[in-house]
């Protein structure tokens, strides 16, 4: 399979050309040649089938054609040593909990499939050092960071916004040490990842040091993501559900919903997808108007969506040949202030008694807002609620216990580096590593 960019300017890459660079020459995203649908008989028996088998199936459409059928089964199984469920929250709307991971978060999925997939080429490639380079507002950072630690060849730089990400996030990327390298940026997440932006862009820099991105830019970082939206509608169609099927997607760099759309041109019979937003609604704007029109991100409750100038729009555009109507009758959106936000949070857990952190009670509520009659609703729950704990404790009125896993995180001492959000600092930091 070949790669293309977004930009229709570079030449066109192989999967470990993709995966390595991450941007394209001509700084477009990378795009596969072709997505293959799966036979309607996977879909027939989808619901008697394991997550594993399910993703194992999406991935070999995905890469099958450049790594080996075994080594490409082992990442798969490796990646998910976990669960992904579909848990009940009220009749007609129901959670894809995507928070049982290591850092209990969705780009769990990615992230350690991305670091399996690039170590795979590290065995079968040069032996210089991969630099992996990745912007984040909370749980990009901890799932990368976390998915890398200690792998051979490669090292991590996590940039992050200071004073923008919670406590228990900050934690799981600024204690690791070894080969993870934690920036605190002078600025917002869109400063954060215009550095890694300008990085790639920078040729003297690139003929320094070998990089990479591990944020949703990245193929292997967003296609995988795919795997849970077949594994939700298993679920869904093994208990009868599965028909006039709606899933909603907290949305900040648009890397999940992309993910989600891949799906549904693999067959995926989802019946349509809604992208909810903080007050960051550049792409609900969008949806009403017609008019792409990024601006500087607004700080929230929900901070892994405070994204201003989303990247995957670009393949979102692409993939659907810019075609406004075509974008807004697959996607609708649905936009919520921190006070609506925490409205949704309190009013779940007194009407159904489930917990929602911030991101996912703008999926809930968009579900609830946006559903029709015939329709039933999977939104996505994208990390765990202790990971945000003093806005749910505060909200909801509870003491929110703590995972072990993140309690662990938060034992360990802070190890960060201070940065501007200009790129010749940062660029000076990288020349001289």
């Amino acid at each position: 399979m070949k790669y293309y960019s977004t930009n229709k300017k570079a030449p066109l890459a192989t999967l470990a050309e993709a995966v390595v660079n991450g941007l394209a020459p001509d700084k477009g995203l990378y795009m596969p040649e072709r997505i293959k649908r799966l036979p309607n008989s996977f879909y027939k028996e989808i619901d008697k089938l394991c997550f594993t088998d399910i993703a194992y199936s999406v991935a070999d459409a995905f890469f099958g054609e450049d790594i080996d059928k075994e080594e490409l089964e082992y990442i798969v199984r490796d990646t998910l040593s976990f669960d992904c469920p579909v848990v009940k929250v009220s009749d007609r709307i129901y959670s894809l909990e995507l928070f049982h991971g290591p850092t209990l978060a969705f780009k769990d999925v990615g992230a350690r499939f991305m670091a399996r997939l690039l170590r795979h080429f590290k065995k079968t490639g040069k032996g210089e050092t991969v630099n992996v380079l990745v912007a984040t507002s909370g749980d990009t950072g901890s799932a990368v960071a976390n998915g890398f630690l200690g792998v051979e060849g490669i090292h991590v730089y996590v940039l992050y916004p200071k004073g923008k990400v919670s406590k228990i996030q900050e934690c799981q990327f600024t204690t690791l040490g070894n080969n993870i390298t934690a920036l605190e940026v002078d600025g917002v997440f869109d400063d954060c990842q215009a550095l890694v932006k300008s990085a790639f862009m920078d040729q003297e820099l690139n003929r320094h040091m070998l990089l990479t991105s591990a944020n949703s830019i990245n193929v292997a970082r967003f296609l995988p993501q795919a795997f849970y939206y077949f594994n939700a509608y298993a679920r869904m169609k093994a208990i009868g559900m599965a028909d006039n099927l709606v899933i909603c997607v907290p949305s900040g760099n648009f890397g999940n919903i992309t993910a989600g759309l891949f799906a549904k041109e693999m067959g995926l019979p989802v019946k349509r997808f809604i992208a909810a937003n903080n007050a960051n609604d550049v792409f609900f704007q969008y949806l009403q108007t017609g008019k792409y029109e990024p601006r500087p991100s607004i700080q929230t409750i929900a901070n892994a969506m405070d994204v201003g100038a989303p990247s995957n729009f670009a393949r979102i555009y692409d993939l659907y040949g810019g075609n406004h109507d075509t974008i807004s009758s697959i996607i609708s959106g649905a936009t919520y202030s921190d006070e609506q936000i925490k409205e949704a949070m309190i009013a779940c857990h007194n009407q159904y008694g489930y917990i929602l952190d911030p991101h996912g009670a703008c999926g809930y509520q968009a579900l609830k807002d946006g559903l029709k009659d015939n329709e039933t609703g999977v939104f996505l729950e994208t990390a765990h609620p202790a990971k945000f704990k003093e806005t749910v404790n505060s909200t909801l009125g509870i003491e929110l216990n703590i995972p072990k896993r993140l309690a662990d995180f938060m034992k360990g001492e802070k190890q960060s580096v201070d940065m501007t959000k200009y790129f010749d600092d940062f660029k000076n930091f990288l020349m001289n590593e």
